[in-house]
């Protein structure tokens, strides 16, 4: 994180560096073009006009062609451009052989503006004026040579105009892309959070729930069970902890025969019968630890179901990778309607109570991430089944 932090204020330095330095060097540009109206003529209303012409262009150039936000391509733009190129040359009708202006603004502008074709053209177009311009003038009588001189020189200007525009932009740009990718990874870490906490931590407060239960009606009955079972919900509290450190910190890896274990005595404790079969090879770590979630995150749905008496776990190796599928009965058949959708588009959601709200699509999403897949769905004989594929 420090890293990128001292790579974000670098890039910002840099962007403020370049929008300090585009107002000096057209300010440059202006002043440039008084000082040489002083050397052609002392008429007082003449450098006047030209410094009155290179104070509005600057104004115009700054409020508008040089805001990254200004809309290219559009008739608003174009109108500017029009604004311009009047401010450029009309101070040559009273001017006349003394007329100065800056007509590189208005070339750079028209390639950053107007569609390419039309930007050449226009530039091309305004830089053969300017030449017929300084040839007709016949600057200090050097003809032909001095005229292609300043030419030259004007449209080298231009490009660099053209150039310190669009770097202005591509520099805003990558601000408002670097400020995106700051919102997405914010909103990437929540959503982390919000997964990481509803699928590490609902077995845990369910299975805490339903032992406490337990405990308050064996207590009077068999005080030595209701001691064990305490000593068991002390043991998941902790577990418990565990976890939301574990969602703080960051993602943490998770151990399949753990959790199968776990998933046996906490259903066998809700009194429901458990047929297991876990697969004994060693497993990628990204692979197990997304099947532990997957059982967690199914044994706790299996919890929420009243009516359950018995849950088939199993964990087997498939063409298509390692498969995790959980059945359970217990589905209210009545009260079954017709499949939904499950948040990943590939089974379906458990009806009635087997509703598991986000955790199917939180699942989805973590399976998906190892080009798994996730169904959900209520099968033939009534049954709720969860299952999970995996590639391996």
């Amino acid at each position: 994180m420090a890293v990128a932090d001292d790579g974000d204020l670098k890039a910002r330095a840099e962007s403020r560096r370049i929008r300090v330095l585009l107002p000096v060097a057209f300010g440059l540009l202006g002043l440039a073009a008084v000082l040489h109206e002083l050397l052609l003529t002392t008429n007082p209303w003449h450098i006047a006009l030209v410094a009155g012409s290179a104070v509005a262009l600057l104004t115009l150039q700054f409020a508008y062609f040089n805001r990254p936000t200004t809309r290219l391509r559009s008739g608003q733009s174009i109108a500017m451009l029009f604004v311009q190129a009047c401010l450029i040359y009309l101070p040559l009708l009273p001017l006349q052989h003394d007329w100065v202006s800056m007509p590189s603004l208005l070339m750079g502008c028209c390639l950053l503006v107007l569609p390419p074709a039309a930007g050449w053209l226009l530039f091309a177009a305004n830089t053969g004026v300017y030449l017929w311009l300084q040839y007709i003038a016949g600057q200090a009588g050097q003809g032909t040579l001095y005229a292609i001189k300043f030419s030259t020189g004007t449209v080298v200007i231009g490009l660099i105009v053209f150039g310190m525009l669009w770097l202005v932009r591509l520099a805003a740009e990558l601000d408002h892309s670097r400020r995106r990718l700051a919102e997405m990874a914010v909103a990437e870490e929540r959503l982390r959070f919000a997964r990481d906490l509803h699928d590490l931590l609902g077995m845990s407060l369910s299975a805490i729930a339903l032992k406490s239960e337990l405990t308050s009606r064996v207590l009077p009955l068999d005080r030595d069970r209701a001691t064990e079972e305490l000593i068991e919900i002390l043991g998941l509290t902790r577990q418990a902890l565990t976890d939301v450190r574990s969602v703080a910190s960051g993602y943490r890896e998770l151990s399949l025969d753990s959790e199968s274990r776990s998933a046996r005595s906490v259903l066998a404790a809700a009194d429901v019968r458990v047929r297991m079969e876990m697969l004994q090879d060693e497993l990628p770590a990204p692979v197990r630890t997304v099947l532990a979630v997957v059982l967690r995150e199914g044994v706790t749905n299996v919890l929420r179901h009243s009516a359950v008496e018995t849950c088939e776990i199993a964990v087997r190796r498939t063409e298509d990778g390692v498969t995790l599928e959980i059945l359970n009965d217990g589905v209210d058949k009545a009260a079954r309607p017709a499949a939904k959708p499950s948040d990943n588009g590939n089974g379906s959601c458990p009806p009635g109570g087997g509703n598991s709200g986000s955790g199917i699509g939180n699942l989805a999403h973590r399976v998906s991430d190892l080009g798994g897949e996730l169904t959900a769905e209520v099968v033939d004989d009534g049954r709720f089944r969860l299952r999970a594929v995996v590639p391996v």
